[in-house]
């Protein structure tokens, strides 16, 4: 019960929360973008429209992000992205008022500031009351009455209760009751159903499935530029390394041919040049076969993998898996590549001692954590480790979440719909 009830008190702050600032924001926010979209015809409106509709983006952004840490409910963006070849300067902002006047989640967006400023400020008001207003109907019972009222006429209500003595204070005691045990059971399903409002609103139609269809784009486009990089990097890698050893030997091999009855001796130091440069391309070989698909993850499975991985590293690294962990080749060798990322990041740049890792299989999930004591700091970028990581996943519809506050410690964890093999 006590869990119970600080649930219901936190949904009722963040439920007034939400209704105060909703309501200031989307009636400013909403006033803004008329009068800009109205002054397109006088010329400096197509300046200040993409200013003005890209607060309101990140006001929508905003609710989106409290819906989904509040109360699981994910709102999808949907804004179609500028293209490159959109200029800065007047010309640019004239280019972007075009772009955004066209897109449907432009108008969705102001279509929720008007929901949200009248149905949702409603909807996430009534936790907070639920949760609050009760302890006016305690503080009247306690006496308050008598400020309002002289005892012989109704001087206050308190909901449907007339106050006009101790009699009917009580009274206003008993419904705050009812409205405060009523809170505790409904306050946090009240805030989800304002966020599911604002996913109604802020959602097209077959909002989901056009989602869906975006992300699977997406993670396409993504497969085939990982796939492309891949090959051009093994290329560049058989170029400049096994390729340029092999020839190298070969025309040691010729000279070897012509010096070996001329000059034995010669012929013999350069045999042994050659057989070192056999070694180090073979050495270079195997490297490649072990970053494109190393023969301890498809003979012994993740885990061991890991384990195997952890063992080259210069700093203490436990390694924990859940017994039996073996999931189809594509994931695990996606989740392979990306801990070897997660673990490359932890050594060189976070200044850690030790790592751990953690790797589970529950609810359909391959769950992997890793975990550093360094500095923190660690940020997911579009051009960084973890941002590859993230892209490497999301084929496989996985995600990736950083903790890594300054000072440390790092969390990196990542997870990955899969079946036990």
């Amino acid at each position: 019960m006590g869990a119970r009830v600080r649930s219901a008190v936190r949904a009722g702050l963040r439920g007034l929360w939400v209704a105060a600032a909703g309501l200031a924001g989307s009636i400013t926010l909403f006033v803004l973008s008329v009068l800009s979209i109205a002054f397109i015809l006088l010329g400096f409106g197509a300046v200040t429209t993409p200013w003005v509709l890209g607060l309101v983006r990140h006001w929508a952004n905003w609710r989106r992000a409290v819906a989904g840490e509040w109360c699981g409910v994910g709102i999808p963006a949907t804004y179609r992205p500028f293209p490159d070849d959109v200029r800065g300067g007047v010309v640019g902002q004239v280019a972007r008022c075009r772009l955004m006047l066209g897109d449907p989640a432009t108008w969705r967006d102001l279509r929720w500031l008007l929901v949200d400023m009248t149905a949702g400020f409603v909807t996430a008001l009534l936790p907070a009351a639920l949760v609050f207003y009760p302890i006016e109907g305690y503080v009247i019972a306690a006496g308050l009455w008598r400020v309002f009222t002289d005892g012989t006429h109704i001087g206050y209500w308190y909901g449907f209760v007339p106050i006009k003595g101790q009699g009917t204070a009580l009274l206003a005691a008993a419904l705050g009751t009812a409205l405060a045990v009523t809170g505790v059971f409904l306050a946090p399903a009240l805030l989800r159903v304002h966020f599911l409002l604002t996913r109604a609103v802020l959602l097209p139609p077959g909002g989901e499935l056009e989602e869906r269809v975006r992300v699977l784009t997406e993670t396409r486009r993504d497969a085939v530029d990982t796939s492309a990089a891949e090959l051009r990097r093994i290329e560049r890698d058989l170029h400049d390394g096994a390729q340029a050893r092999l020839v190298a030997m070969g025309m040691d091999l010729g000279t070897i041919e012509a010096l070996v009855e001329k000059d034995p001796a010669k012929a013999k130091a350069l045999l042994a040049q050659a057989r070192q440069s056999s070694a180090d391309a073979l050495t270079e070989l195997r490297d490649l076969v072990r970053g494109i698909h190393p023969p301890v993850l498809a003979e012994r499975g993740l885990g061991d993998a890991v384990r195997a991985l952890a063992l080259r590293l210069p700093v203490a690294t436990e390694v924990e898996v859940e017994p039996a962990v073996r999931t189809e080749a594509p994931v695990e060798s996606a989740a392979y590549f990306a801990v070897s990322e997660a673990l490359t990041n932890a050594v060189k740049h976070a200044g850690a001692d030790r790592i751990w890792v953690d790797i589970t299989h529950t609810d359909g999930h391959l769950r992997i954590s890793v975990t550093d004591n360094g500095k923190g700091g660690a940020v997911i970028t579009a051009d960084g480790g973890l941002g590859g990581v993230e892209r490497r996943l999301g084929t496989f519809d996985g995600v990736l979440a950083v903790s890594s506050p300054a000072g440390g410690p790092t969390m990196v964890t990542m997870e990955i719909p899969c079946v036990l093999s």
